[in-house]
C-alpha cells in the first residue's frame, strides 16, 4: 500500500509540508503520510488541472493530470455527469450509462469506466486506493477464474457465438472491462456500509439493552445519538439499492451500459466501411467523390448491396443475441450486490425495530409508573379528605356558643370516636369504589 501511494499520489506543495510538519513526521522519500483531503488544494485546482487515477486494461496505473473541458470531450460526458465525481460536493449514489463511459457515484468510490481504462479523482482517500488495488489485483491474476461457476447452459450461448468471429473479433469468456471495473466499485461500496451496519450493530444492541435496565438522561441522549447515525446510514443504503434495483428494471440502460460490444460494433463498421471504399479504389473510383447508381458497374452496385445487407443482417443478428445475453450477464451481476446490499438494509431494518421496541418498552413502564403516582396520588387526596372531617367537626364545636355536651366531661372522648369511626367507613367506601370502578388494582 505505501509503494501505491508513493506512485499514485502528487507530491505535496512545501507550503502545505511547512504548515504540517511541527504536527506529523514526514516519510524518508519526503512525501507527507496520508492523513486525508487536501480541500483548499483541491479547490486550486478545480479551477484547472484536476489529479486523476488511471487504470487501463492491463492493470497499469499512472497518474495524469486533466482539466474538465479534456475530460468532457474524452469520455463524451456533460458537465453535469463530472459534477457527480467532485469531492467537495454531496450527491446521492448514482450509476449513469453514457454512450462512452459509465459515471459511477458510490459512496467514496467516485470513477469514470469506459471500455479501455477507469479515471479516478485522486481525492487521496484510502477508500480510493483500495479499490485500485482491488482493480488491479483482478486484472491481472487472470480470467479463468472469474467464469468457474456459471451455468453450463450460458457457456454454451456463449461459444456458439460465431458473429463475433466475421470481422476478426473473437467472444471474450468473462466479463468485460466496464463491468469488472463496475464489480469493483460495487463490492467496495456495499462491503463499506455492511461494515458500517455491522458496527452500529455492535454497538447499538449493549446501549438499548442498558436503557431497558436504567432509563437515565445520559443514556436516552445516546440512543438518540445512534438513532440519527442508523436514519443516515438507512437512507445511504436505500440509495445504492433503489439506484441497483432501477437498473435492473430497466433493459435499456443495461444494454447502454455494455461499452466494448458498443466499441466492436463500430469497429467492425469502420473496418466494413474501409473494405468498400478499397474495393471501390482498386476498380478505379474515387474514393471521395459520390459514387452514382447509374455509373457504377453493375457488378460493384450487386457487390456493395449484398456487402450492406450482410453486414445489416450481422449486426441486427448479433445485437438481437448478445443483447439478451449482455442483460442477462449484466443483469447477474447487479443482482448479487442487490442481494448483499439488501440484506444490509435489512440489518439495519431490523435494528431500526429493535429500537423501536425499546421505545415501546420504555413509554410502557413510563407510563405504568405515571399510573402508580395517578394512584398514589388518588389515595392521598382520599386520606386528605377524611383528615379535612376533623377539622370541620373541631370548626363546628369552637363556636361562641354554650350548649350542655360542654359540660359533660366523657362528650370529647365520644366526639373524638364517632369522628374517627366515620373517618374510616368513609376511606374504606372510597376505596371499594375505586376498586369496583377498576380504578385501582387493590
Amino acid at each position: 500500500m505505501a509503494d501505491l501511494k508513493e506512485r499514485l499520489l502528487p507530491p505535496k506543495p512545501q507550503s502545505a509540508i511547512n504548515i504540517r510538519e511541527a504536527s506529523y513526521r514526514p516519510s524518508a522519500s519526503g512525501r507527507q503520510p496520508f492523513q486525508g483531503m487536501d480541500l483548499s488544494g483541491l479547490k486550486k485546482r478545480g479551477q484547472g488541472l484536476r489529479s486523476w487515477i488511471r487504470v487501463d486494461t492491463s492493470g497499469n496505473s499512472q497518474l495524469i493530470e486533466v482539466d474538465k473541458f479534456t475530460m468532457m470531450r474524452r469520455c463524451d460526458l456533460p458537465a453535469r455527469d463530472l459534477r457527480l465525481l467532485d469531492p467537495l460536493f454531496v450527491y446521492p449514489s448514482t450509476i449513469l450509462g453514457r454512450e462512452k463511459a459509465i459515471v459511477v457515484n458510490l459512496e467514496q468510490i467516485r470513477c469514470i469506466i469506459t471500455a479501455d481504462e477507469v479515471l479516478l479523482l485522486n481525492s487521496l482517500d484510502s477508500y480510493v486506493l483500495q479499490y485500485v488495488v482491488e482493480l488491479q489485483r483482478r486484472l491481472t491474476s487472470g480470467v479463468g477464474e472469474v467464469w468457474q461457476s456459471e451455468g453450463p447452459e450460458l457457456s454454451r450461448r456463449r461459444s456458439s457465438r460465431g458473429f463475433d468471429n466475421v470481422y476478426g473479433s473473437t467472444s471474450p469468456d468473462y466479463l468485460p472491462f466496464e463491468f469488472r471495473a463496475l464489480e469493483v466499485a460495487l463490492e467496495a461500496a456495499c462491503t463499506f456500509l455492511d461494515s458500517q451496519a455491522a458496527e452500529l450493530e455492535i454497538e447499538a444492541y449493549p446501549l438499548l439493552d442498558e436503557l431497558t435496565s436504567k432509563i437515565s438522561t445520559l443514556n436516552l441522549e445516546r440512543v438518540r445519538r445512534l438513532k440519527s447515525r442508523l436514519v443516515a446510514l438507512t437512507r445511504r443504503v436505500q440509495k445504492v439499492r433503489d439506484e441497483i434495483e432501477q437498473l435492473m428494471d430497466d433493459d435499456g440502460d443495461m444494454a447502454e451500459m455494455y461499452l466494448t460490444e458498443k466499441k466492436s460494433r463500430m469497429e467492425s463498421s469502420v473496418y466494413g466501411d474501409q473494405s468498400l471504399m478499397g474495393l471501390r479504389s482498386n476498380d478505379g473510383l474515387s474514393a471521395s467523390a459520390p459514387v452514382s447508381p447509374v455509373s457504377s458497374p453493375p457488378e460493384l452496385r450487386r457487390l456493395e448491396k449484398s456487402l450492406s445487407i450482410a453486414r445489416s443482417r450481422h449486426e441486427s443478428t448479433r445485437s438481437s443475441e448478445s443483447t439478451t445475453e449482455n442483460i442477462e450477464e449484466l443483469e447477474m451481476l447487479l443482482e448479487a450486490y442487490f442481494v448483499l446490499i439488501d440484506s444490509t438494509l435489512n440489518k439495519l431494518t431490523s435494528l431500526k425495530e429493535y429500537i423501536d421496541d425499546t421505545e415501546d418498552f420504555i413509554n410502557i413502564q413510563l407510563d405504568n409508573v405515571r399510573n402508580q403516582l395517578i394512584q398514589f396520588e388518588l389515595l392521598l387526596t382520599t386520606a386528605t379528605f377524611v383528615v379535612a372531617i376533623f377539622g370541620v367537626v373541631a370548626g363546628i364545636f369552637g363556636m361562641n356558643f354554650a350548649i350542655p355536651m360542654f359540660e359533660d366531661p366523657g362528650a370529647f372522648k365520644w366526639v373524638l370516636m364517632i369522628t374517627g369511626v366515620s373517618g374510616i367507613i368513609i376511606f374504606c367506601a372510597f376505596v371499594w369504589f375505586f376498586k369496583h370502578r377498576r380504578l385501582m388494582p387493590l
